[in-house]
């Protein structure tokens, strides 16, 4: 079977309550659970949570919440990988054991349902054990900066400033949206990154982290852009 787990926990420090905090005009957790019930892709769309809120408002939205994540799992240094093997984990004692496994975030208002069917095919036919959303970086992270606490700004890597942008290779970073993965690759508890796991690409203009105020305000700009008031 094919399954999507939603990790939303309720302990949101920087933006409180952004799980279920109005986006859009709805729950910003309602975005990813609209995309995957309309990909058609899932037997079970499950939302793993600690938060009585939240659960209510993912099931009014369509989703499961057949469980509340346990509290070693709810702190803030808890890692995506041990919240979906858990889920994993409790799906295989239901009697129909997952095979594909997609961690979709809550906080993912711009993912597309093509994007996830393209990254299931893309797990299938690449042969790795995870395929995720990446984009690239719009610049060259060989010519960093860095701030000092003197307010004096130097070059992560000084031997950079006289390369040319064009003459660097390109970089790509995690966009933060989902992440495919085969069922035994997230119990055994594997890292998402390294060269187990396939690229799915997305355009820069549909990626956007929602972790601070700053980042919400410009992902707000980015829906207007896309025609939604």
């Amino acid at each position: 079977m094919k399954l999507a787990v939603i990790p939303a926990r309720g302990g949101s420090k920087r933006i409180p309550r952004k799980n279920i905090r109005p986006f859009g005009g709805r729950p910003m957790i309602a975005w990813s659970i609209a995309a995957a019930r309309t990909s058609g892709l899932f037997d079970r769309i499950i939302v793993s949570t600690d938060d009585r809120e939240i659960a209510e408002t993912a099931r009014a939205l369509g989703a499961e919440v057949p469980f509340f994540r346990p509290a070693n799992l709810s702190g803030d240094y808890t890692g995506t990988v041990p919240v979906i093997a858990h889920a994993v984990d409790w799906q295989n004692t239901q009697g129909e054991p997952a095979a594909e496994v997609c961690c979709i975030y809550a906080t993912a208002p711009f993912i597309e349902v093509d994007d996830l069917r393209r990254g299931l095919v893309i797990l299938q036919e690449s042969g790795a054990d995870f395929a995720f959303s990446v984009t690239r970086y719009a610049a060259p992270i060989q010519r960093a900066l860095r701030v000092r606490q003197d307010n004096r700004v130097e070059m992560f890597d000084a031997r950079q400033f006289n390369t040319r942008s064009q003459d660097l290779e390109e970089a790509w970073h995690d966009a933060g949206q989902f992440y495919w993965g085969r069922a035994e690759a997230w119990l055994s508890g594997k890292p998402l990154f390294g060269t187990h796991a396939a690229p799915v690409v997305l355009p820069r203009h549909r990626v956007q982290d929602i972790d601070t105020p700053e980042d919400w305000d410009r992902a707000e700009l980015l829906l207007r852009a896309r025609g939604f008031q």
